[in-house]
């Protein structure tokens, strides 16, 4: 939905005086679910009141003439900060699978994040003192709207409240000490994410958007969503087979190629560096690194 004056809308999350408050964007400013007559709710508890719930708060917002805050003067935070399951796919891309020279997954890879690993869109990424080859990873996020359990991939487009832009921070050290990549992939603030949740009907086709990656301003990731080995639908259904999806769940989708450890010589992040992750239709977070 785009409001009267042709502006993306956005579901978000921000910081204020009463802490995190829920609310709606049409790209530069904002009005809070409250303020909409849905009173002091999440996104979360949007998501899970149902898709009927989410148009008429959209409806609701494109009707507003009331007072608003403007994007630039909040602290914007994770859309859905206390989603129920963060869910990563690796090695989704042809060109990140050729240059980690492994061989394509035959199902969906899967690994966790976790609720601390969030954070929102122009938040600092922490580097811990016990970790030194950290990585970017620009990805599509996909957030889940109502319940999905064993659906099929016909289905599955349906079970989605929207999308977002996420960065799956690494670090390359820990991911490779074990066989597991919790250690590497799960750390705090090695999620950020934003703007908001781009509604999916205003998402014609989430598998055909441009995709880049900016290390302190220069481009290293530049690739179609479309690449992507194993789609957004798929991926639904298969999870669902395994793991029942609720309102707010975020599955990040993979990423191309154009990380740091495949590098000659490799790049890896330092204090002071910056990241920015842009996806067409959808925006753009910007997230500063800074050491432990």
């Amino acid at each position: 939905m785009n409001d009267k004056d042709g502006n993306q809308v956005q579901l978000v999350t921000f910081h204020d005086s009463d802490g995190l408050t829920a609310g709606i964007a049409d790209g530069d400013q904002i009005a809070s679910l409250a303020d909409l007559g849905r009173g002091r709710i999440s996104i979360k508890e949007l998501l899970t009141a149902g898709p009927a719930a989410v148009a008429e708060a959209l409806e609701a917002r494109r009707e507003y003439a009331g007072p608003t805050t403007a994007v630039d003067a909040v602290r914007l935070a994770p859309p859905v900060p206390d989603p129920d399951k963060i869910i990563c796919l690796g090695l989704n891309y042809p060109s990140h699978v050729a240059e980690t020279k492994k061989e394509p997954p035959k199902i969906p890879m899967l690994f966790a994040k976790y609720g601390t690993s969030l954070v929102g869109a122009h938040d600092e990424v922490v580097i811990p003192r016990i970790a030194k080859l950290i990585d970017w990873e620009g990805e599509l996020a996909v957030v889940i709207g109502r319940e999905a359990h064993q659906v099929t991939e016909a289905e599955a487009l349906d079970h989605v409240a929207g999308y977002s832009v996420v960065n799956d921070v690494t670090a390359r050290d820990l991911q490779r000490a074990t066989s597991q990549f919790m250690a590497g992939k799960a750390i705090d603030t090695f999620a950020p994410i934003g703007p908001g949740i781009v509604p999916a009907g205003e998402i014609e086709d989430p598998e055909v958007l441009r995709l880049r990656t900016r290390v302190n301003g220069a481009v290293v990731q530049d690739d179609s969503t479309g690449s992507m080995l194993i789609g957004i639908a798929a991926t639904i259904a298969f999870l669902s087979e395994i793991i029942t999806l609720v309102p707010g769940d975020i599955i990040a989708t993979g990423t191309p190629s154009g990380v740091g450890a495949a590098m000659q010589p490799p790049v890896f992040l330092k204090a002071g560096d910056r990241v920015e992750v842009e996806i067409e239709g959808i925006g753009s977070i910007s997230n500063p690194v800074v050491g432990p």
